[in-house]
């Protein structure tokens, strides 16, 4: 029988681990089996395409919530093209509620809810010997006829005895490879999928040295740690890092989600330690409202984080990445604004504006009626409205967190956004507020904008709100003169008008973040905007 084992990924450069642990499920079984990897961007003729091409006994396809409503779509065209083809889907997005998707999606065969590598080995098993007991396999989901069968819970395995996924199967390796060290997550953020997973189970330091070797010795671009808490136990966080240290092959960068509320200074000691660039922090403080995090099952205090988090930066050798998600309870507009302003003043790396996903199978969205919860019905669920704060208000939100992205996040334009927050005497939240309206009301949310034209708009932002920093020449042109002499890019001393002084800020941004010759070109071009 011939098995494929598919997916649709967000972008080309993610890679699936999910489909390489089935992979060695079936390894050394009597099927024919394959490995193909699509992405969500891939035309849907393309990948239908290449399936009914194929001519596959049965497709397996990992879901998720930035794939699932083109897999729904997919399986049906599969069904018409196909009609005695066995389709199994699995994954988080049809974990939950499953007898309303399969009611709901007709072309389905089978789901693996959970983990999945035993109740797919039990699957292929049956279909293989034609024992089609079905019932006996926990972790299943099934129809027989118009009758769907939803079976126990799939018991968790030991995940030592889980093959590293990697050693037999080709994979990209400029490509993200993603790893998992330890399954389940010991906290309880009411909006998380992976605190409905309370066992906790790590692989042995011995097992995880092993299996990073094996990528260190690829010499991969990145490894991405999947672990929701990759730093749950300290001791075990410090063991592997220091592993990863004092291996470093000088190439590859290592990605992992972890607990501020954990470090401490033996592990910013260690982590000084570390390659610049090796390692990437991804921390998420989410709010710094106590009663919301109160209300997520999070640590009310986050100044005991924020200290150790600014430690890391600081240092300097790091990219740290922090998160807030907008639309948690408690938390109203102004309320957002201020743990905006609290976690900016971090000056980290990146700071992602989330919005609240309101996920199968979790706390919050049980609860959604306690606060009032609207969110949209298709994957992924996002926040519409609560209680707290109104659709108009997350919507601007989403404008100030395009601004930022593209003007913050994205690098390029440090200098004149400090300048600018100093001399309009604002807080972070209501610059990009207010840089937010001036853009949308531009009309400049409507089409992509190359690097060299978002100066230019910064520009012409700068040129409408010109009377209120232009209180005196002078405090532009020496701020200007400042930078310039700082980064040692122009002759200082130069007395320039306030707004030709501002151009000298966004120039000397330009010359630290574009090549030479993009900003010849952007001389010769002019600051109009294009």
């Amino acid at each position: 029988m011939k098995l494929l084992l598919t997916t649709l990924n967000s972008k080309y450069i993610h890679s699936n681990l999910a489909i390489r642990y089935l992979y060695n499920v079936v390894a050394n079984s009597p099927f024919d089996v394959i490995l193909k990897e699509f992405t969500i961007n891939n035309e849907k003729d393309y990948v239908f395409n290449e399936i009914i091409r194929g001519d596959y006994d049965i497709v397996c396809i990992s879901c998720y919530i930035w794939n699932v409503e083109q897999v729904d779509l997919l399986c049906a065209d599969i069904r018409s093209a196909a009609p005695n083809i066995i389709i199994v889907v699995g994954g988080p997005e049809v974990s939950y509620e499953t007898e309303e998707y399969m009611h709901k999606n007709k072309s389905v065969d089978f789901v693996l809810r959970g983990e999945g590598e035993m109740a797919f080995f039990k699957l292929m098993q049956s279909l293989y010997v034609e024992d089609y007991s079905f019932k006996y396999i926990n972790g299943l989901a099934y129809r027989i006829g118009d009758d769907i069968f939803v079976n126990e819970s799939e018991d968790t395995v030991d995940f030592n005895k889980i093959p590293f996924p990697y050693e037999t199967v080709d994979f990209d390796k400029d490509k993200i490879i993603y790893y998992e060290s330890v399954r389940g997550c010991p906290f309880d953020c009411t909006y998380c999928l992976s605190s409905v997973d309370k066992k906790v189970r790590p692989l042995t330091v011995t097992r995880a040295r092993r299996d990073l070797g094996y990528f260190l010795m690829k010499k991969v671009k990145q490894v991405k740690f999947i672990d929701r808490t990759f730093n749950y136990y300290r001791q075990r966080a410090l063991r592997i890092w220091e592993f990863l240290i004092n291996s470093d092959n000088g190439i590859t960068n290592f990605h992992f989600e972890i607990n501020g509320d954990l470090l401490n200074d033996e592990a910013i000691a260690l982590l000084a330690h570390a390659r610049p660039g090796m390692f990437q922090l991804e921390i998420g403080i989410q709010s710094a409202n106590p009663k919301t995090l109160r209300a997520v099952n999070r640590r009310e205090d986050i100044y005991p984080l924020m200290y150790y988090v600014k430690k890391i930066i600081d240092q300097g050798n790091i990219h740290v990445h922090v998160d807030l998600i907008a639309g948690l309870p408690y938390e109203g507009y102004d309320s957002f604004g201020n743990s905006f302003n609290i976690v900016y003043g971090l000056n980290a790396d990146c700071l992602q504006i989330g919005f609240l996903k309101m996920l199968k199978g979790t706390e919050i969205r049980r609860n959604a009626k306690l606060h009032g919860y609207e969110y949209r019905e298709t994957a992924p669920y996002e926040v519409i409205s609560n209680s707290y704060i109104s659709a108009v208000e997350i919507v601007k939100i989403k404008m100030v967190e395009k601004v930022f992205e593209l003007f913050h996040n994205r690098g390029g334009f440090e200098a004149s956004i400090d300048f600018l927050i100093e001399k309009l005497g604002s807080t972070p939240f209501n610059f990009y507020e207010r840089f937010a309206d001036f853009y949308y009301a531009e009309g400049y949310q409507d089409r992509s904008h190359s690097k060299e034209n978002l100066y230019r708009i910064m520009y012409q932002f700068a040129s409408k709100v010109y009377e209120e920093i232009n209180r005196r020449d002078d405090v532009i042109i020496a701020y200007a003169n400042k930078i310039i002499e700082q980064r040692g890019v122009y002759p200082t001393g130069k007395k320039e008008p306030g707004l030709d002084a501002f151009k000298s800020i966004l120039h000397s941004d330009m010359l630290n973040s574009l090549n030479t010759e993009a900003v010849k070109k952007f001389d010769r071009k002019g600051w109009e905007v294009k």
